[in-house]
Order: structure tokens, then sequence, then C-alpha cells
């Protein structure tokens, strides 16, 4: 069985962070997105993974998933993203017959996804669908299901035949391909897999849905990657591999090698990255700091902290932070009670 991660798009509801990196390249729990996704395929016996890119996405996923051993990945072109369903036709000719599954890259399970596939491989539906409970099925695809099959599925409906929402896996059979060949655009414009898989429905196909268990997590919004964050962070195993002085740490905390804590607080759950330099700082829970960050009289706390930026004696303690690359925070004479902010690639604030 092969997998397909669609991961052309470039993730607007993320803005400012992916005006200059495609959002499964964004860090959570100390790894890019698209990397927890391959991680949970692996853990599931799937190794030939096809991730559909676009120009403007291929140099910076090939960037986050180098090194990666034990996966076997084909790079897919979309010149233009029309949508999942264009995403997954894109992937025909390499899926070559197979079955496979349809991974969105941007969406975390805590339990991965093999009971999806395990129940896929026993019961041999056209296709299998991961399905979650949600306050507001309007803003995905809804099932109407009987038993564990689902009935009618419908793409953001006005009124939602359940509350059960897509939710980012999907399993087929080879057969979808026939009907994405003939699909019609939706009125938004795109190719949507929930149309193909309707359609799959309405010829007689059998279309089956699994529940999520446990938590699932779409990191769509800012937020968003900020929750899962913390999610992550709960099951964080401690070590330390750097170097501790005068220093208190409480709870469940990852140090990476090369990494110096002096005269500082770190409360977990917290990874701390590979050289990373931690001077008078305050870590507090749920935090992800990237390699070769610098924090220094200041604080933090749930928040995420990408590689190579610099917080520097910033009097207010930082919390629920988004802040990218190469980014520097520091401090002036006065500033409010707490800050909170999403801050883009190389930025620079300086508080006064």
């Amino acid at each position: 069985m092969k997998a397909v991660i669609p991961a052309a798009g470039l993730g607007t509801r993320l803005r400012p962070l992916t005006y200059t990196r495609p959002k499964p390249v964004l860090r959570v729990a100390g790894k890019p997105i698209i990397r927890h996704a391959i991680d949970n395929l692996v853990a599931a016996g799937i190794h030939d993974i096809g991730i559909v890119v676009s120009d403007l996405t291929r140099q910076d996923i090939m960037q986050a998933i180098d090194g990666l051993s034990g996966v076997n990945v084909e790079y897919i072109d979309q010149r233009e993203t029309l949508g999942l369903g264009h995403a997954v036709k894109m992937a025909r000719d390499w899926i070559a017959g197979d079955d496979f599954c349809v991974y969105l890259g941007d969406n975390l399970f805590q339990k991965g996804v093999l009971d999806y596939i395990e129940m896929f491989q026993a019961q041999r539906p056209d296709a299998l669908i991961a399905l979650v409970e949600v306050a507001d099925p309007s803003s995905f695809g809804v099932a109407e299901m009987n038993g564990d099959r689902i009935m009618r599925l419908v793409e953001k409906p006005k009124v939602p035949p359940s509350n059960l929402a897509v939710a980012g896996v999907y399993c087929f059979q080879n057969r979808i391909f026939d009907i994405l060949e003939t699909l019609q655009p939706s009125a938004r414009g795109e190719y949507e897999i929930t149309d193909a898989i309707q359609q799959l429905i309405e010829q007689g196909g059998v279309v089956m849905g699994r529940r999520v268990e446990g938590w699932w997590k779409d990191t769509g919004r800012p937020y968003d990657l900020i929750d899962a964050n913390r999610l992550l962070l709960e099951e964080l195993e401690p070590r330390n591999d750097g170097e501790v002085h005068d220093s208190r740490i409480t709870g469940r905390v990852a140090i990476g090698s090369g990494s110096t804590v002096t005269n500082s607080v770190i409360v977990g759950p917290a990874l701390i990255g590979r050289n990373v330099t931690l001077e008078n700082a305050y870590v507090g829970p749920f935090t992800s700091i990237g390699s070769g960050s610098t924090i220094r009289d200041s604080e933090v706390e749930h928040s995420v902290i990408e590689e190579e930026v610099v917080i520097d004696h910033v009097d207010t303690r930082l919390q629920d932070c988004l802040i990218g690359l190469r980014a520097s925070v520091r401090g002036g004479k006065r500033v409010p009670r707490t800050l909170s902010f999403t801050l883009s690639d190389a930025s620079s604030v300086e508080l006064a």
C-alpha cells in the first residue's frame, strides 16, 4: 500500500508565517508538520510515500524531510492548486493500480493511522475515511452514516446531516481514479475529494467511516499550531543532552545536544532543541524552542519558537506566541503586562 501527502498549497490561513514557507514545513514539538505525518505512515507499515508539491513548495518540502531513512519518497508535481481531488488525481501514474492512503499532512492524530489502514485492508471497501465529531461541522466535509457505512458525504454543508467531519485520512482502492478523471469543479472552482467520494457512493461503491480515537488536530490556523504543540508535548520523553548550570528543571523536559542552560527555570513539558542558549530565562509549560535559538533575560510559555530565534531582555512574559525562523524580539523600557503574537521568519521586534 502507498500513501499520498498533498503539500502543494501555501497555507494562507497561517500568514504571515507562510509568506516565506509552506505550511507543512512549520514546526510543532520540534519537527516539521509533514515529518509527523510521515512518522505516522511508517508506523502503520507504509514506506512508499508520494508527496504532491508545487514549484513554490518543492524545495522547502525536500529540505524538511532531508535525511529520512526507511521511507521511499516520490515528488509529484501539481502545477495548479485546484483542490484535494486534483492533487490525488496527479498521483495516479505513481500509484500504478495499488491501494493507497491519502493523508492530509497538516492533520495530527494522537494514535496515528494504523487503525484505519488495518480496517481498510481487512474489510476491503472501495474507500474508508477517518471521521471525528466536531462542534461546527459546517466548516468540514460531513458524513451521514448507517452503522459503519457512509451513505452520503457533503462538503461544507449549510445544514449538516451529522456532526461527523472528515478528519484528513482516506484509504482508497484504485476505482476512485476513474471518478476523478471526469469530476467537475465545485462552485469555488476546486475539485473536491468529497464530491468524488459521493459519486462513488451513488455508483454503488462501499464507503466506510471509522471514528477517530484520542485527539485529532487540524493545524490550519496559528493558534491550532500552538495547541498541537501542547498536545504533542504532553507525550514528551524527558532527556538532557546539554549542560545545565545553576538552574531548576521541573517536569518533563527534553534538552538537545550542545544546549546550555544557565541561571534559568524550565517547567515542563518543554522541548529545547540543539545548540540553544538559555541565560537568566524562564521557559514555561508547553513550549518548544528550535535549535540555535537564544533566550536571555526573558520569559516565554505556551509558545512555538522556531530555529535561530533571539529573545533578549524582554521584561514581560511572552505567551501564546508563534515566532518564525531567525526572528528576534528585543526588549525596551515599558511594555504591556502580557504579549501574544505571531512573528514570521526573519522578522524583528523592538519593544520601547
